[in-house]
């Protein structure tokens, strides 16, 4: 993949309910001015865009939130400025989420005539119990219906599934991934249940509503996981990622590989290369103050901070990582110089060899599946070799 591939994100922050595990910027509102949103939308894209002309437009993200529920008019908006701006790669990857509830078959149509060719529904269970669980609004039936509509529509689609939840068995996981791999088309991504602060499942969790599997079958999970994708000819290319060779969402390549990629709406955060430097961008969170921003400054921007040497080359581990393919060391030097030489003579980076949870070679620097296991300890094993 080219490394200078450049993306653009687009957050949604509203959805219907909130689902009890998520830690996302999203929102639940009675009712919204979608031409008051797609405005500023438009004019925020407008004032980014201007700041960095010249580029080569790759992907695009409609994130959420929940962006489906936006209009196909919307979508459309925004994708017909995009040439205004920026050449567009003839390869252009548009990807919209969805959830099967949101969206019925005449809007997939519409959103596809308005630019998407690639969609990912938010299925999270195959299980009916487990999607009330989950605090999910539609049912398994709904479910089905969009991922057989996506796959007649859409020439790339992904959906997503939640796994390792309460009370699972691994026989009971093998089989619903059974089925989930004859549903796919090409890209899987499979998330174990984590806890986040802040959710409603945290809370419960605290009250010990609930279990988590214990760390060693949450570990049988995740090679069970990797068994059965494999055997379906779908790599594990992403720690929660899995894809059919050349279908890996290109977009999220980009930040894992450490590119740049504007970002808009609220809450949105990028990161841009700017006068060399490269500058970490956060926008404001809540939905009524994003806006009334944009409306009075034409952007909503929070923060941005230029980020130093050494902080790029933390963040580009960081995401850099969690690929089965790792790391090149030429993104790491373009970003801080002779970091490559410090982590490849490091004694944490030999220890981190020794005990199998790290390769490198000339030009590359990654995890093994046992590193992938337990990938936060490897990575701030190997940022602690830059102090």
């Amino acid at each position: 993949m080219n490394q200078n591939l450049f993306g653009l994100y687009i957050h949604w922050p509203f959805c219907l309910s909130k689902c009890p595990y998520c830690d996302f910027n999203s929102h639940v509102r009675d009712s919204i001015d979608e031409e008051k949103w797609r405005d500023a939308l438009l004019k925020e894209l407008d004032y980014t865009a201007q700041r960095i002309p010249g580029r080569t437009l790759s992907t695009v993200f409609f994130g959420g939130g929940t962006p489906s529920l936006m209009s196909p008019k919307t979508v459309g908006a925004l994708l017909d400025r995009l040439g205004h701006y920026w050449q567009i790669d003839p390869k252009l990857e548009v990807t919209l989420e969805a959830n099967p509830n949101s969206v019925e078959a005449d809007k997939f149509q519409n959103f596809k005539a308005a630019g998407i060719n690639r969609l990912s529904l938010g299925i999270q269970s195959l299980r009916q119990k487990d999607l009330k669980f989950l605090g999910r609004s539609h049912s398994l039936e709904e479910a089905l219906k969009a991922i057989h509509t996506a796959q007649k529509i859409f020439p790339r689609f992904s959906f997503d599934l939640i796994y390792a939840r309460p009370e699972q068995s691994l026989d009971e996981w093998q089989r619903e991934l059974t089925e989930a791999l004859e549903y796919a088309q090409g890209h899987l991504s499979l998330y174990q249940l984590t806890i986040e602060a802040g959710t409603a499942f945290h809370t419960l969790h605290e009250r010990k509503a609930f279990r988590l599997p214990q760390p060693e079958l949450a570990s049988d999970f995740y090679a069970l996981t990797q068994e059965m994708t494999e055997k379906h000819g779908v790599n594990n290319y992403e720690v929660s990622n899995y894809a059919r060779p050349g279908e890996e969402c290109r977009h999220n390549l980009i930040y894992w590989k450490y590119g740049d990629f504007a970002a808009i709406g609220p809450g949105a955060h990028g990161r841009l290369t700017l006068d060399h430097k490269k500058i970490s961008l956060k926008n404001l969170k809540a939905p009524e103050t994003w806006i009334n921003a944009v409306e009075k400054q034409g952007h909503g921007s929070d923060a941005e901070e230029i980020l130093s040497p050494k902080e790029c080359v933390v963040e580009a581990l960081i995401m850099g990582m969690r690929l089965k393919d790792g790391i090149e060391f030429s993104v790491l030097e373009r970003e801080y110089p002779g970091s490559s030489s410090i982590l490849k003579n490091h004694s944490n980076t030999q220890r981190l060899r020794e005990a199998g949870y790290l390769e490198l070679d000339e030009h590359t620097l990654r995890t093994t599946f046992e590193g992938r296991l337990r990938l936060n300890s490897v990575i701030d094993y190997l940022t602690d070799s830059l102090e």
